[in-house]
């Protein structure tokens, strides 16, 4: 087990502790609350009420976006004409969301339009020669994608002459030539001055649908319908929860939590979640159910249950998606199990600084998954790859720091596709390349990557007595959220543990005790796959502890508890 390091906020400047001081006079809150205000860049009084109350009416004006006209324009033409439009999607969360807003949306309004989302296994990520070819076959003189094709140069240029306009929304890195389409949204666009360049591809769909309302003065309020839908997308993809993402994604928990559609309601019935849903369940309860559609059968199956409007029906939709997600758990598990067995027993990892593994009977659906797996147990930039049409494809995950995209873009004379983010990024390749990619990629992150990049770390805000945990305190601190990146959950220190009773093993994995510190109330800690420490704590070895705080509900009783992220023995 690789010892974790604690990365401690650094100390704040005597300006920073004024302004923390006068925060907490103004708001009237603890000195800690206002230091963690101040440490996310929350620094007076009006900041602070933007902060706790986001304003949907300070969304972004849509038009700050590059081709937002063009692309408005186009739509509206073809209305106007009554021409086939197709909302064309990828297979993940942020894809099939992204079409169930954006095709559920207009189909109120606009009846002649389908939608359309790649196979994984048969055509792959983004804009396929099939889907073209299949629009083309069908009648279909506009395209609008979603999530995918601001790299789709060649397909867009082979539509366009067989008569189909694209109007592209995407959030990927944009290569160097962009798609000669109506339109390409993408706020990573080198030339897009638009305020926020963190948008899910669902984000960027729902500006155009919002420009879309300014232009046709329609209500705003029947987009926002569709909110529950987009904080889906935005928790699953793993984007900043800042800026406008927060906005948007406050008010769809809301929606999720108070009116979510009949789809999302069966998902989250089947999957037996109670109580107020927040990103972490979205993002570990909802989002591999939906994901597993596409993993396992076709991502139709995602987007049919998202737009399903009869309870009856999607919860047998619901049913269907939650067997995949199950035998998606148990692809997940022997083939983690395999790649484990392999780095184990193969005496180049032991000095590689990455990970690259091929083996061509795994499945495609869920190597990005076991990748994530590898690094939690390696931690270090992982690619997984197997076999897919005769050539080798795989899903790539890097660890905080290290830009995974980058290095694989060094190699690419070794291969025929990628694209993807920082941290997580697909690529194909030749099967005769698989060799010669694992020394080049291997080479070009032992170059770049800082020792310390390989050790895994929790970043803590700060030390925190537990006589300064007061229901008060937990309350205010939960309404800093929702939590994600760029906002995470609040991570605390507290030293010098007092061990009250005995601890419990369970299931010879996880571990539970209750704690105090001096004179302060006795709290519950549980750390799930912390079973190691048991022998030290039992026997009175002292610790410290690093946690983030949470509410249990148990038999109508709601008690504050801490969640373990590590202990650390002294």
């Amino acid at each position: 087990m690789i010892e974790k390091r604690w990365i401690h906020h650094p100390p704040f400047t005597s300006e920073q502790e004024q302004v923390a001081q006068s925060l907490a006079e103004s708001l009237k809150v603890s000195p800690s609350l206002a230091t963690l205000l101040v440490q996310r860049g929350i620094l007076d009084f009006d900041q602070s009420r933007d902060f706790f109350r986001p304003d949907i009416r300070h969304l972004h004006d849509p038009f700050l976006m590059a081709d937002m006209e063009k692309a408005v324009e186009r739509l509206i033409k073809a209305i106007d004409s009554n021409e086939k439009i197709l909302v064309y999607g990828d297979y993940d969360v942020d894809g099939t969301t992204s079409v169930a807003l954006f095709y559920g949306f207009l189909k109120r309004i606009y009846p002649n339009l389908d939608y359309y989302i790649p196979d994984r296994y048969e055509e792959g990520y983004g804009v396929s020669w099939q889907g073209v070819e299949w629009a083309h076959a069908n009648g279909y003189t506009l395209i609008v994608t979603l999530d995918c094709g601001v790299k789709s140069v060649d397909k867009v240029t082979a539509a366009l002459e067989k008569g189909i306009d694209f109007i592209i929304c995407d959030h990927h890195r944009p290569g160097d030539e962009l798609p000669p389409a109506a339109a390409v949204l993408d706020p990573k666009r080198e030339d897009c001055l638009y305020p926020y360049k963190e948008l899910t591809g669902c984000g960027v769909g729902f500006k155009l649908l919002q420009a879309f309302c300014v232009k046709q003065v329609l209500d705003p309020e029947t987009l926002y319908d569709y909110l529950d839908l987009l904080v889906v997308s935005i928790a699953s993809d793993i984007v900043p929860i800042t800026g406008e993402n927060r906005v948007l994604a406050f008010y769809g928990l809301q929606r999720l939590n108070a009116q979510p559609r009949t789809g999302i309601k069966a998902l989250i019935q089947i999957s037996g979640m109670t109580g107020a849903l927040d990103i972490t369940n979205v993002v570990f309860g909802l989002g591999p159910r939906i994901n597993a559609a596409g993993r396992i059968k076709h991502a139709k199956e995602a987007v049919r249950l998202l737009l399903s409007e009869i309870e009856e029906e999607a919860i047998s939709f619901a049913e269907e998606i939650n067997k995949h997600n199950s035998e998606r758990r148990n692809f997940d598990s022997s083939i983690t199990e395999q790649a484990l067995f392999m780095i184990e027993n193969d005496e180049w990892f032991s000095n590689a600084k990455s990970t690259v593994l091929y083996k061509e009977d795994w499945h495609k659906g869920v190597i990005g998954i076991v990748a994530s797996r590898c690094i939690e147990k390696y931690h270090r930039p992982t690619i997984i790859l197997t076999h897919s049409h005769g050539k080798a494809a795989g899903s790539a995950r890097s660890v905080p720091g290290f830009d995974v995209y980058e290095a694989i873009e060094e190699c690419a004379d070794l291969l025929e596709q990628y694209g993807g983010h920082t941290f997580a990024a697909g690529l194909t390749l030749p099967l005769d390349n698989v060799e010669a990619f694992k020394m080049r990629f291997n080479e070009i992150v032992s170059s770049r990557i800082q020792p310390d990049q390989l050790v895994p770390m929790i970043n803590v805000d700060m030390l925190l007595e537990l006589e300064a945990i007061t229901p008060k305190f937990y309350n205010i601190l939960r309404q800093m959220g929702p939590f994600g990146p760029g906002n995470m959950t609040p991570v605390f220190e507290s030293r010098n543990m007092t061990l009250v009773g005995r601890p419990m093993l369970m299931k010879e994995k996880h571990i539970k005790f209750d704690v105090k510190q001096n004179n302060s109330a006795v709290f519950t800690a549980v750390g799930f796959g912390m079973g190691h420490f048991y022998p030290d704590i039992v026997n009175g070895r002292p610790f410290s502890i690093c946690y983030c705080l949470e509410e249990n509900h148990f038999r109508d009783k709601k008690t504050l508890q801490l969640s373990l992220k590590d202990i650390k023995l002294h």
